[in-house]
């Protein structure tokens, strides 16, 4: 009998976890499968490699955040199937899988979901699932995290939102990127295949690059981001400072921004962002350290489990 690995973070989302956990590992049970918890990464990390090895380690599933998804995958061989059990703030990852957040749900995933593999991307050696973001928004997650005591609620972001437009500079980035296709700008509605890559260097005030199309708030910036094609969209805006960065969100609301002139999108296979000053930089909605950061996709790295009836 295999193994599944249940990696829970005690103090994902708004309530805590356990309970439903415990949920799951009972309809587990009751399917016959040999299930085990394990809130301690480093001690999951161990118990995975020895079970990959002996062959008898059937999946991990991330009980948690989309912090907790990326945690679990940098600790993971790429061969060992994940699913998402969304119990963080989020769960931009399970709603983009479409995974509902019940131990039922998550059963039916585990026992008859699909197997998709998608790309990861990697910055300054640590792989990510979703996006980077570089400048205000990475700045407002530090100030999140720093302050941070247990369960988060999309309310407690307010106060480092505030702070962070009352002391935040805007500092300019500088951004250099090797591009998918010759003619360096996105063509969504041109094929997909990989095309001979070209260099380019530019600067700009805000930075994002997307594996998949989610940004916290379901903000729309990358909606044609593609996690099977081997690319990450950049996405950038030139101009620094509270009345821009307004401008900017109020245009990504109504979808329009991509009109804007000091809009920019590219797919990349990799790209390096620079900053004069400490500038943060953040993955996946967690806090990833300061600039400059270089950044790599890495193709199909992802095994991930989606639900049964997911498109």
């Amino acid at each position: 009998m295999k193994t599944l690995l249940i990696a829970l973070n005690p103090k994902a989302g708004a309530v805590s976890a356990a309970e439903r956990v415990a949920e799951l590992e009972r309809l587990l049970r009751a399917a016959g499968r040999r299930v085990v918890i394990e809130p301690d990464l480093g001690k999951l990390a161990d118990r995975a490699r020895e079970l990959h090895q002996a062959g008898e380690l059937e999946g991990v599933v991330s009980a948690g955040g989309d912090g907790t998804a990326a945690a679990v995958v940098n600790l993971l061989p790429p061969e060992v199937p994940i699913a998402i059990f969304p119990l963080g703030t989020e769960n931009l990852l399970g709603r983009w899988l479409g995974q509902q957040a019940t131990p039922a749900a998550v059963r039916d995933t585990l026992l008859g979901g699909r197997l998709l593999r998608l790309d990861a991307a990697q910055a300054n050696g640590r792989l990510f699932l979703l996006m980077l973001g570089a400048g205000f928004d990475a700045a407002v997650v530090q100030r999140m995290h720093q302050r941070r005591r247990g369960h988060i609620r999309r309310w407690h972001y307010s106060r480092p939102i505030l702070e962070t437009l009352h002391l935040y500079r805007f500092p300019e980035l500088r951004v250099t990127c090797s591009l998918v296709a010759a003619d360096a700008a996105i063509d969504h509605g041109a094929a997909r295949a990989p095309a001979k890559e070209s260099s380019l260097e530019f600067q700009a005030r805000w930075v994002f690059a997307f594996n998949l199309p989610c940004y916290a708030g379901g903000l729309p910036l990358a909606l044609e981001a593609d996690g099977a094609d081997g690319a990450l969209d950049l996405t950038t805006f030139e101009r620094g400072s509270i009345w821009h960065g307004l401008r900017y969100l109020a245009t990504v609301i109504l979808k329009r921004h991509h009109r804007l002139a000091e809009h920019a999108t590219y797919r990349v296979t990799r790209l390096r962002i620079e900053a004069d000053e400490l500038v943060p930089y953040q993955v996946d909605g967690d806090p990833g350290g300061v600039l400059p950061v270089d950044v790599e996709v890495l193709p199909h790295r992802l095994a991930l489990l989606a639900p049964p009836g997911a498109p």
